[in-house]
């Protein structure tokens, strides 16, 4: 029996409802999405291997070339501000905000040189994804054990120096999509005093106006990053160490001066 007619006909159902439908369109483009990572980090994977023959920071570069080109499958463009903030030869905390998966093209877009992220343990098995996420140097956290991830931190600190990394953090600890900020947990500020390194704050404009769970919404965009290190962490790590009981009243600045940028989201 013949497939080939069936199979034509479920396509044009499919791309009918997809033309028709919000919904269908919404799970249509996050199902994409899903495809599109798990098939570049497979091949990734391998290009890392490759080149570099394990793990290494210096295969986040092969990464981000790779997860920058998902922006024209989505219509998406990318207004960046302050980029110069973070092109620095220097060790550095990033914080941003984490409204949801699309994220991680806007991390790539932006991603600077010998720059890791901290990620959930879970993460690390999701196949090619975890895959290539090890492979690009990513240390994962276990939430669920505080013991463990304080000294993953801590060796972090001492890696930071040791060989020139900017670590990228979401102090606010999990996705967050209200066109606000939620409380920052203290672990990056931790390690900016451990490290005796400054904060770069990252501050994603909202998706609402093209992306929005709730309501089905994924349409195209002009996404606006904005870049800032924060002056007085700047200062007092580079030349007076900070003890560890300024952490406690250190990282409101970060918070106040970030939820300002956050409604500058655009639609095409």
């Amino acid at each position: 029996m013949d497939l080939w007619p069936w199979l034509t006909a479920a396509l044009l159902l499919l791309l009918l409802l997809v033309q028709l439908s919000r919904a269908a369109r919404f799970y249509a483009k996050i199902s994409l999405y899903c495809v599109l990572c798990l098939s570049v980090s497979a091949v990734a994977s391998a290009v890392c291997l490759l080149r570099h023959g394990g793990r290494t920071v210096e295969n986040m570069r092969i990464i981000s070339w790779f997860v920058r080109s998902f922006k024209y499958a989505y219509g998406l463009r990318f207004d960046i501000k302050g980029r110069e903030n973070l092109e620095v030869d220097r060790p550095c905390v990033i914080i941003s905000n984490h409204q949801s998966i699309l994220d991680m093209m806007g991390l790539m877009e932006i991603l600077p040189k010998r720059c890791v992220q901290i990620a959930k343990r879970e993460l690390l098995f999701l196949g090619p994804v975890g895959l290539i996420m090890y492979l690009g140097g990513v240390f994962f956290i276990n939430r669920q054990r505080s013991s463990t991830a304080l000294t993953v931190m801590a060796d972090l600190g001492e890696r930071m120096v040791e060989e020139n990394l900017k670590v990228w953090i979401y102090p606010e600890g999990t996705r967050n999509d209200n066109g606000d900020l939620l409380p920052f947990k203290k672990g990056a500020f931790h390690l900016a005093v451990q490290a005796q390194v400054p904060i770069v704050p990252v501050v994603y404009s909202s998706f609402s106006s093209f992306y929005n769970l709730k309501t089905k919404l994924f349409t195209s965009a002009v996404k606006r990053d904005r870049q800032d290190e924060t002056p007085s962490q700047a200062q007092r790590s580079s030349s007076h160490p900070r003890p560890p009981c300024d952490v406690t009243t250190g990282w409101g600045p970060c918070w106040t001066a970030s939820p300002g940028a956050l409604r500058v989201w655009s639609p095409c």
